[in-house]
């Protein structure tokens, strides 16, 4: 028989902390969600995050986070179970073997180990199908075919909302603010919006948008140069490698900016700073 964590938050790391000190908005979410919902005994439902933002802003090491605070094995453990789309879910053909499959392995997995944590990653390349296959266990059910899914933790990770949380925060540092200075308010409607009416992500015209079973929809900002600085000196906190200012300086100078005149935003965020941390080792 299988033996399961019950699962309890861990205190944060330093790595974790540097992490997070790049999305203060994520951050104050994230942690609030999470220690609240495992300080819960009988919560009335999943814990349902939905993480947007471009490409290399965090997301991924977030839900790495998440899950390193909150089990023993963390991203490894056998209660955490990743998907992606591109890989797992990647011919449209299949997607009614895709549906059975799925709720097969969330049900059998939560039969098991009421704790288990589903991370669904490139959820804007998503079968908006196979969205809505999974919405029966998000909901304030007690129980499912005799299942109950309201110790688990789902979390859903996409790039779409991207553009327009890049434009707000653009906006905001054209008017003379300061990135930090942003608040969630009006960041997660204009995120819902988008995520509703984007007929090309894997939220378009889903039930758990419309059903409400997403409990916070998780802005990721775009990375200026020093959270750049920020990613290359933890990338050596991780290796190992006395930090280092300067090189990470040079690796943040050689990364690519948005917009062309100005050059505020990374276009990548920190996707590339351990390939090119090498580069300079």
């Amino acid at each position: 028989m299988a033996t399961c964590e019950r699962g309890q938050r861990n205190s944060e790391r330093r790595d974790d902390r540097v992490a997070f000190d790049s999305q203060h908005l994520a951050s104050e979410v994230i942690l609030k969600a999470v220690t609240g919902f495992m300080e819960d005994d009988n919560p009335s439902k999943p814990l349902v995050l939905s993480l947007h933002g471009s490409s290399g802003t965090g997301k991924n090491l977030v839900a790495k986070i998440i899950a390193k605070n909150l089990f023993e094995g963390g991203d490894l453990s056998t209660q955490v179970h990743l998907f992606i789309a591109s890989y797992h879910f990647r011919h449209s053909a299949n997607v009614d073997t895709y549906k059975a499959q799925l709720q097969q392995w969330i049900r059998g997995n939560v039969s098991v180990c009421p704790r288990s944590m589903f991370i669904f990653d490139e959820m804007d390349k998503m079968n908006p199908i196979l969205t809505d296959t999974i919405k029966c266990f998000l909901d304030h059910f007690t129980q499912v075919d005799g299942v109950s899914y309201r110790q688990a933790i789902f979390l859903f990770l996409s790039n779409d909302g991207g553009w327009v949380i890049n434009n707000i925060a653009l906006d905001f540092w054209n008017a003379g603010k300061e990135r930090e200075e942003l608040n969630s308010q009006g960041l997660g409607t204009a995120i819902f919006k988008d995520l509703f009416n984007n007929k090309n992500g894997g939220f378009w015209r889903s039930s758990l948008i419309d059903s409400n079973v997403v409990d916070f929809f998780v802005p990721f900002l775009p990375l200026q140069h020093k959270h750049v600085v920020m990613c290359a000196l933890a990338e050596m906190h991780t290796l190992k490698i006395a930090p280092d200012t300067a090189i990470a300086e040079k690796i943040a100078n050689d990364i690519p900016y948005f917009p062309q005149e100005t050059k505020i935003f990374s276009i990548n965020g920190c996707k590339s700073v351990r390939n090119t941390l090498r580069y300079y080792l």
